[in-house]
C-alpha cells in the first residue's frame, strides 16, 4: 500500500475549472466548484456532473463467475438478467461488510462489479481469496473513467449523444450503446442522488471527450460540474449508507438496514451467523432523525436520550439544503428506532431535540 494520493484522469482539468481538491479515499477530489448549496440544488433541479472516476470496477467472466458471486454477496445475483443492475454488499466472517457494491449483468458469463474507491485494494483481496474455482477476474478500475450525470434533465440533456432510449431505460438498468461518437459504453441509470439521472463508463483516453461533449449538450438545462460535498447532502437526503460512515467491517448489515438486500435463500458468507442475529431480533438499528431544535448534526455527535444518557453516535449528518433543517443517521436501540421516537443530539454539551423519521427525507424523483 501507498500513502500517495492518486489523482483521476482530469485532475488539471477540474483545477482549471476552480475545483477546491481535497484528498478523499486516496484520491485527489473536486469537493466543490462554486458553493455545495448552488450545486446541490443544479442536481435537485436539474443537470450536474460528478467526476467519481475513483471508484473502482471489476470484471469477472466464465461459467462460474455466478457461482463466486453468489457466495460473496449477500444478494440474490442469480435473478439477474442481462442489463439488470443490483445494489449488494459483501459480508465478513466477524458480523460486518467487506463494502457495498453494484453488480451488473453483461451476460450468463460476464459480470461487471462497482466497488467503493478506498476499498479497491481490499475488494480485489478479499474476493480472490475465495476465487476457489479460478474465476478470471479483471481489474479495470484504472482503465475506466465513471461519470455520473444526475439530476431531472440528464436524459433530455444525454439524449443528444446516443440512440439509446434514456427516457425509457427503467431504474437500475443498463445499456451497451454508441455514447459521443465511441462504441460500448456502458449507460447505467443508476445515482447516488435520488435525482434520477445516468452513470457512464467511459475508456480512459477519451475522458476530456466525454466530458466536453456532455457540457456542450448540457448547456441549455444550466448543466454544472458538482462536487463531493453536494454528493454527501444529496444521498444523505435520500438516506443513503456511505461506506466507511454508516457501514463498515465492524457494523451489522442488518442493523444498518441492508435485510432487504441480504437473501437467506442461498449460503453465503457468514450466512448462518447472520441468520441467527436476525431471529434473535435486533439490539439497534440505523435510523433517519431531523432535527427539531436548530443545530447541525455532525459525524460522531453522541446521540442521548431527554437524561442525556448515550444511546449510540451520529454516523452521518449534515443541513440539508432541500429541508432547511438538520439531517443526521446513526444508530440507537431498537426500542427508539420508531418514526415518532424522541432523541437528543449532544451539541457542545447541548442536549437539541430530534425525531426519528422514515428514510428518505426527501421523495427521490426517480
Amino acid at each position: 500500500m501507498t500513502d500517495q494520493l492518486k489523482t483521476v484522469p482530469l485532475n488539471d482539468l477540474h483545477q482549471k475549472l476552480g475545483a477546491k481538491m481535497v484528498p478523499f479515499a486516496g484520491f485527489m477530489m473536486p469537493v466543490r466548484y462554486s458553493s455545495d448549496l448552488e450545486e446541490h440544488h443544479c442536481v435537485r433541479n436539474g443537470v450536474g456532473v460528478f467526476d467519481v472516476s475513483h471508484m473502482g470496477e471489476f470484471i469477472l467472466k466464465g461459467p462460474k463467475a455466478l457461482d463466486l458471486i453468489q457466495r460473496v454477496s449477500a444478494n440474490d445475483a442469480s435473478v439477474l438478467f442481462d442489463g439488470k443492475i443490483q445494489y449488494s454488499y459483501l459480508p465478513n466472517e466477524q458480523g460486518g461488510a467487506v463494502d457495498d457494491l453494484l453488480v451488473y449483468r453483461i451476460d450468463e458469463e460476464e459480470y461487471f462489479l462497482v466497488v467503493n474507491a478506498s476499498n479497491i485494494e481490499k475488494d480485489w483481496n478479499w474476493i480472490q481469496s475465495h476465487n476457489t474455482e479460478g474465476v478470471p477476474m479483471i481489474n479495470a478500475s484504472d482503465d475506466l473513467c465513471l461519470f455520473a450525470v444526475q439530476g431531472p434533465k440528464a436524459a433530455e440533456a444525454l439524449q443528444k449523444l446516443t440512440s439509446i432510449h434514456l427516457a425509457e431505460m427503467e431504474y437500475y438498468t443498463f445499456k451497451k450503446g454508441t455514447f459521443a461518437g465511441l462504441p460500448d459504453i456502458i449507460v447505467s441509470a443508476t445515482g447516488y442522488t435520488g435525482a434520477g439521472g445516468f452513470e457512464l463508463y467511459i475508456p480512459r483516453y477519451a475522458a476530456i471527450h466525454v466530458w466536453h461533449h456532455i457540457f456542450e449538450a448540457g448547456k441549455e438545462f444550466g448543466i454544472k460540474p458538482i462536487g463531493l460535498g453536494a454528493r454527501d447532502t444529496l444521498r444523505l437526503e435520500m438516506g443513503y449508507c456511505l461506506y466507511g460512515n454508516d457501514i463498515d467491517d465492524t457494523s451489522s448489515p442488518l442493523e444498518a438496514g441492508l435485510g432487504w438486500v441480504t437473501k437467506f435463500t442461498k449460503n453465503f458468507i457468514n450466512s448462518e451467523a447472520l441468520l441467527q442475529q436476525k431471529q434473535a431480533g435486533l439490539q439497534r438499528k440505523l435510523v433517519g432523525f431531523e432535527m427539531i431544535d436548530r443545530g447541525i448534526p455532525r459525524g460522531h455527535y453522541e446521540l442521548c436520550d431527554a437524561e442525556g444518557n448515550v444511546l449510540g453516535h451520529v454516523t452521518s449528518g449534515t443541513q440539508s439544503p432541500t429541508l432547511s433543517k438538520g439531517i443526521g443517521l446513526g444508530y440507537v436501540p431498537t426500542a427508539y428506532s420508531k418514526p415518532g421516537s424522541e432523541i437528543f443530539v449532544k451539541v457542545r454539551e447541548k442536549l437539541l431535540k430530534a425525531q426519528v423519521v422514515k428514510l428518505p427525507f426527501v421523495k427521490p424523483t426517480v
